[in-house]
């Protein structure tokens, strides 16, 4: 989630704050409840690392929203959004979402009988990206799991259940579970599954997240967590949105040593403009981890006056799409010629897969996208 919010806050900005006095109150006993729920297992010994997005998943995870105080009277369509792509996403793999007990049947009936409700792990909202497990392999068949320490993006959100997500999701899964050594999200990183990331400083490191340690502290820690070697770091934008600009709306890894950025039109100027063109530039000037240089593509962003939103907050990401098996979902925004190039554009990107543009308007006014929602448990 990373679309400017325009003059003052946003919406779920504005809600986040809102939200504060709970999130604060709890933060002690949730922060020392993560701990508690990293012990679950100790993780495995060997050479573990987060593969990269297209390898064959054994489900998704995803989260149902049903929170009004961060909603508001949105909440209908933003559940619509989450069961269209929850139901898309399960033609092609199982989709597994976690429920609250008072939601789960509201759930179920919404998503069909082809998802699957669990209702024993309680969500405060439905960005499983952020929340979930960091799922890795050894590539001998085995699987763990390794939590970001969930803090409501900085504490501008209550989390208290969130926060404990990714240690509940392994332990039904029944892997091993540790935290990392840092506070994050998912979105902020990136992954080749060859041992170098991409990362946004802006959400990383940042005292609402890691006060007090060096971005060289926070970038060993990632690559602890990630079993990477390298990681391709990005100024990003602070304080303009509530997740301090994640990475998975503007640049991905489509296989080890390529990327695509998604591009602004050249009129664009504002800070996530600029921030694009910088991303497509560094990459541009970057090697891989075993120091290939990186070939980068683009993806056409829309035109803002095109589309159907005219939400400040909205994030028309084509970049924020999610890699199934066998498919591509993404979405479309209204602006026909760009959203005609961009399904041509992920096509090309990735042979062989179906893509899948959905209409998830009421999602995008959240600041969020498909991959935001989403987090891929890989086959071992």
């Amino acid at each position: 989630m990373n679309r400017p919010a325009g003059e003052g806050m946003g919406r779920r900005r504005f809600l986040a704050a809102a939200g504060l006095t709970a999130a604060a109150a709890a933060l002690a006993a949730t922060e020392g409840r993560a701990g508690a729920a990293a012990a679950i297992r100790p993780a495995a010994a060997g050479a573990f690392r987060v593969p990269i997005e297209d390898v064959r998943h054994t489900r998704t995870w995803m989260a149902w929203p049903d929170s009004t105080s961060i909603w508001g009277n949105t909440l209908g369509g933003v559940q619509q959004d989450i069961a269209l792509i929850a139901r898309t996403i399960a033609k092609y793999e199982p989709v597994y979402i976690c429920a609250n007990s008072g939601s789960a049947a509201k759930a179920r009936s919404m998503c069909g009988s082809t998802v699957t409700v669990i209702s024993t792990i309680p969500v405060d909202d439905c960005w499983m990206r952020d929340t979930g497990p960091v799922f890795r392999t050894d590539g001998s068949g085995g699987l763990d799991a390794v939590g970001l320490n969930f803090n409501g993006w900085g504490k501008k959100q209550a989390h208290s259940r969130d926060n404990l997500v990714a240690g509940r999701i392994a332990s039904y899964v029944g892997v091993p579970f540790t935290a990392a050594a840092l506070v994050g999200e998912g979105g902020a990183i990136e992954q080749d599954g060859a041992g170098t990331l991409m990362a946004t400083r802006s959400s990383l490191v940042n005292k609402n997240r890691n006060p007090n340690r060096t971005e060289a502290q926070i970038e060993a820690a990632l690559l602890a967590a990630y079993g990477a070697s390298k990681v391709i770091w990005f100024d990003g934008v602070k304080g303009q949105d509530i997740t301090d600009d994640h990475v998975d709306a503007t640049s991905r890894f489509l296989t080890p040593g390529r990327a695509a950025v998604q591009m602004p039109l050249a009129s664009d100027n504002d800070v996530y403009a600029k921030d694009a063109r910088q991303q497509y530039q560094i990459l541009s000037a970057s090697t891989a981890a075993d120091g290939t240089r990186m070939t980068v593509d683009q993806i056409q962003g829309p035109d803002y006056n095109k589309i159907r939103s005219a939400n400040p907050d909205f994030l028309a990401s084509y970049a924020n799409y999610y890699l199934c098996n066998g498919a591509v979902i993404s979405a479309h925004f209204g602006d026909t010629r760009a959203d005609t190039a961009a399904k041509a554009t992920l096509a090309r990107l990735y042979p062989g897969r179906t893509v899948e543009q959905l209409n998830i308007d009421r999602l995008g006014t959240g600041g969020g996208g498909i991959h935001c929602v989403t987090q891929q448990q890989p086959v071992p």
